[in-house]
């Protein structure tokens, strides 16, 4: 943590504090929530499933501001989060403390009783293991940061069914893992285009560490579990064709974006602009992995 606390100048501002939990981030977080609420077995009232999602809400942006509380020094020093609040001086750091802890217990609390406690207690765990693990233990320390880390982003669909099913079964825990597969070449390729970020934070990327080259072909050896996982509901009956073939086309394109950046030279001219787009696809890909899921669930029941 900083040594010293970065200053704040300025009051802060609702927008402030809706900066503090990563919209970009959360959008993502809550929709594959969604999409295992919609495809698990079973019904849930409206009113607690929307209760169930905006506690998956709040828990991901309890998180993101906690991470920025924790790593107010370290955004200072990287031109794409230097604007956030706490770097900028918008905002004092016991405030976006605060913040973080409050809506932290709302989430899990409102979670337990409006719910069921199976999702409760994953969202508890989702939200120390993004805080204590990743942010705490694992980001300054180890260029398998995001490899381990990547398992804070892949709970919310295993919340979204626990809470219609109080249980946890094969497909959620599948899409579990695939989130947490997807995760390294996701922010590995976010990582080559923004090296010099993060070498300048300290931040022990794999880019940083191991180089840009180890980290397109890392990349891109992290992509083949990844599709395995992700195809893998289809064979295993869990899942109907539109799922399976759409899965099929999604990864297809996704190691195919993948090996032109894992294999390219170092020279090639066109080379972020590759990593660029294996970023942006990777995003795409999520969301559209999900949402298949759900026609594939709606056509077929």
């Amino acid at each position: 943590m900083a040594s010293a606390p970065i200053a704040s100048n300025l009051p802060a501002e609702w927008r402030d504090f809706w900066a503090l939990t990563k919209p970009r981030v959360m959008t993502l977080v809550v929709f594959t929530g969604l999409c295992g609420l919609l495809i698990a077995p079973g019904h849930i009232h409206p009113v607690l499933g929307f209760t169930a999602i905006l506690c998956i809400a709040l828990g991901a942006g309890a998180a993101a501001a906690l991470n920025q509380w924790y790593e107010a020094d370290l955004d200072s020093k990287m031109k794409r989060t230097a604007n956030r609040p706490l770097p900028a001086g918008r905002m004092d750091r016991q405030s976006a403390l605060h913040f973080g802890v409050g809506l932290s217990a709302l989430s899990v609390i409102l979670m337990g009783f409006a719910v069921n406690l199976l999702a409760a207690a994953i969202l508890t765990v989702s939200i120390l293991f993004y805080v204590l693990i990743y942010t705490v233990w694992l980001k300054r320390r180890t260029p398998q940061n995001i490899v381990i880390g990547g398992a804070a982003g892949a709970f919310p669909a295993l919340i979204g069914w626990a809470a219609v099913t109080g249980r946890i079964d094969v497909l959620p825990v599948l899409l579990f893992l695939m989130v947490f597969l997807w995760t390294p070449p996701h922010f590995w390729a976010l990582s080559l285009f923004v090296n010099s970020d993060y070498a300048a934070a300290g931040v022990p990327m794999m880019s940083v560490v191991a180089g840009t080259k180890a980290t397109r072909l890392q990349a891109f050896l992290y992509s083949w579990p990844m599709a395995a996982v992700a195809i893998a509901p289809w064979p295993l009956g869990l899942t109907g064709p539109i799922y399976g073939v759409s899965a099929i086309v999604l990864n297809v394109t996704f190691l195919a974006l993948a090996a032109r950046v894992g294999f390219s030279r170092e020279s090639d001219p066109a080379l972020m602009k590759a990593e660029r787009r294996l970023f942006g696809y990777s995003i795409l890909y999520l969301f559209a992995t999900f949402g298949v899921l759900v026609v594939d669930k709606l056509w077929f029941a």
